[in-house]
């Protein structure tokens, strides 16, 4: 029997001209897998190739939209201007609110002073200014209380569950059985104080309720989706899931709610003020002014006018604000 004779190496493959051989091996590799993502062919960039769209998360989507929606823009410049002049009222007006003259008491228009006078000699163009002042701090402060305080609530309640859940739904249950006018005028009654704070703690203490349930409902939503519960299979810490996955998709509602409930808080604390439990003199006011100068209505009904305008202008901002960023935040209504 004859030895078996040993394997020839196989020979390889000759260059010619217009083949694959003559290709380097990244175009070879092109050639047989197709082109890469960024458009390249087999000899360079492909000028017909298409670049793929990087994919927009959901605020900077809902940016290219409020951008492109004029209530957006319309009500954020009015809530800009009313931003600067609460910050810097002196910067349109060099009169000082509290400078009352009876003598001037319901005079008309006249220059330097275009809203004319009150009831009591004040300035109403002064005063109105100033009234912007109380009026965004008590809205901004209270929505930032409210929101918070509900947001951890409601987001805690939500995702552990439990007695927890259980307790703090019933407590929401018994705020939201308290009127918030009545409610206003039992607790702000026995207090002296003429600041915002007392009125921007009733409206958080009254507020958080809102707030916390519809954190609790998205909070509950977002932890049952698939990269929640692979990130607790992996071992994330709670405190991880929360901040990193749960809060960034579970906040966009409660973005929402807090925005168009500024509006509302601002209305609330000049309803209170109308009613003499907010804030007091010699605090500025739209609520205290709108109060003082409802008696003299038929003689004076600028003074009533002017202040009850620009509580108008101001809520209704707030509240075109909110449905803006609710229409831009909310996939449904696309």
């Amino acid at each position: 029997m004859s030895e078996p004779q040993p394997l020839e190496p196989t020979p390889a493959p000759s260059y010619v001209s217009g083949g694959t051989a003559d290709l380097v091996p990244a175009d070879a590799e092109i050639l047989q897998t197709g082109p890469r993502p960024g458009g390249r062919g087999p000899s360079g960039p492909d000028p017909s190739a298409v670049p793929e769209e990087r994919a927009r998360s959901l605020w900077s989507d809902a940016w290219h939209d409020l951008r492109r929606n004029p209530v957006f823009l319309v009500s954020g410049f009015v809530i800009l201007f009313l931003v600067a002049i609460a910050l810097w009222p002196a910067a349109i007006t060099s009169g000082n609110p509290l400078d009352c003259d009876l003598a001037r008491a319901q005079q008309g228009s006249r220059p330097g002073h275009p809203f004319g006078f009150n009831g009591q000699g004040c300035d109403v163009y002064t005063r109105t200014v100033y009234g912007a002042r109380t009026s965004v701090t008590v809205g901004v402060c209270a929505t930032l209380g409210v929101a918070v305080l509900g947001s951890v609530l409601g987001g805690l309640a939500g995702y552990f569950g439990g007695v927890g859940d259980s307790v703090l739904s019933r407590i929401t249950d018994v705020f939201f059985a308290i009127p918030v006018v009545l409610g206003g005028l039992v607790l702000l009654s026995v207090v002296t104080s003429s600041t915002v704070w007392p009125v921007i703690g009733f409206m958080v203490l009254l507020g958080w309720p809102q707030i916390s349930r519809i954190a609790r409902g998205s909070v509950i939503t977002a932890r049952q989706n698939d990269y929640v519960q692979a990130a607790r299979a992996l071992g994330a810490s709670h405190t991880r899931v929360l901040l990193r996955h749960i809060t960034p998709n579970a906040i966009a509602p409660v973005i929402v709610v807090a925005t168009i409930a500024l509006g509302t808080y601002i209305a609330l604390e000049a309803t209170l003020s109308y009613l003499g439990v907010g804030l007091k003199p010699p605090s500025v006011s739209w609520g205290i002014d709108i109060s003082a100068a409802s008696p003299y209505i038929r003689n004076a009904p600028h003074a009533l006018l002017w202040p009850s305008g620009a509580l108008a202008v101001t809520v209704l901002a707030f509240i075109m604000l909110g449905d803006a960023v609710r229409d831009a935040l909310d996939p449904k209504l696309r």
